[in-house]
């Protein structure tokens, strides 16, 4: 038991490691919207750090705030001493100050700690929203009881490189141009299903040098042809969005915790730069 024991906290330890040096990293502008503006000294990367080991964790802030607070060897990553933590409510607001852009930042930097090979897949999953504000749902004269979440995955070894979060569920072939081109840089091939089917959006990939790994729904002889000629090796490797969507959704839950439609969106993406750290401090 004293060696399991031993292992978690090695485990830990590696994931805050791992997580301080991502958000040591972040652009300045970042950093200044999760430090404290009231200047009590506490580095927005470090507010990173105890958001991240939250997640991970699966706890509320009191916790993760006593837990840090009893760790040795998190206190020295973090450089503090016991009593110097931030209050809970400083932590929670941090999470509530911080853009998608901070976020999406880290995410991105956490994707780098997995092998990469620009072949690349999207597709879309869906969380509960058991906590919904109702004045939000008042407000939009509409009952949103899960947020459609489009996750882009290089399929190497499974790194989430990019996500889009939206309570509308709007069409795949409006949301797929807009992930796969802002990351067009990254990618050599994109390997989608039918509902991503829309000839601009190959068109837009290929513009982008991008390889469209997209089968054609079928209405006529010639798109069974379209389809016979897509790489099945490099479209067989789609399937690693599902085995990312079931591993995030078995550790972390299928619903979100924040209340208002764009903390749950910060939620989920720090739920995927999570779920990245976590595969690379498991390898």
């Amino acid at each position: 038991m004293k060696r399991e024991s031993n292992v978690m906290h090695n485990t830990l330890f590696r994931f805050v490691k791992q997580v301080a040096s991502l958000a040591q990293k972040l652009t300045d502008a970042a950093l200044m919207e999760l430090s404290d503006p009231a200047g009590n000294g506490f580095a927005g990367w470090k507010h990173a750090v105890l958001l991240y080991l939250r997640e991970h964790m699966s706890a509320e802030y009191e916790e993760i705030i006593d837990w840090a607070e009893e760790m040795e060897r998190v206190r020295a990553v973090l450089n503090l001493q016991r009593g110097e933590f931030p209050a809970p409510s400083t932590l929670c607001k941090a999470f509530k100050r911080a853009s998608m852009t901070v976020w999406r930042q880290l995410l991105r930097r956490s994707a780098e700690l997995l092998d990469q090979n620009g072949h690349a897949a999207i597709d879309a999953t869906y969380f509960d929203r058991q906590q919904a504000s109702s004045h939000y749902l008042r407000r939009i004269d509409r009952s949103v009881k899960t947020i459609q979440t489009t996750f882009l995955v290089d399929t190497a070894e499974g790194a989430i490189l990019d996500l889009h979060c939206s309570t509308k569920w709007p069409d795949e072939t409006k949301i797929g141009p807009k992930v796969a081109l802002r990351n067009a840089g990254d990618l050599r091939s994109l390997a989608a299903d039918k509902g991503y089917d829309d000839m601009s959006f190959r068109e837009e990939l290929r513009n982008a040098g991008i390889r469209p790994l997209i089968k054609h729904r079928v209405f006529a002889p010639y798109d069974h042809a379209h389809n016979a000629r897509i790489d099945d090796e490099l479209y067989g490797q789609r399937s690693q969005t599902e085995s990312v969507n079931s591993s995030i959704k078995r550790s972390h839950g299928s619903a979100v915790r924040a209340r208002d439609w764009f903390r749950q969106f910060r939620e989920i993406t720090l739920i995927a730069g999570v779920y990245n750290v976590e595969q690379a401090t498991e390898r």
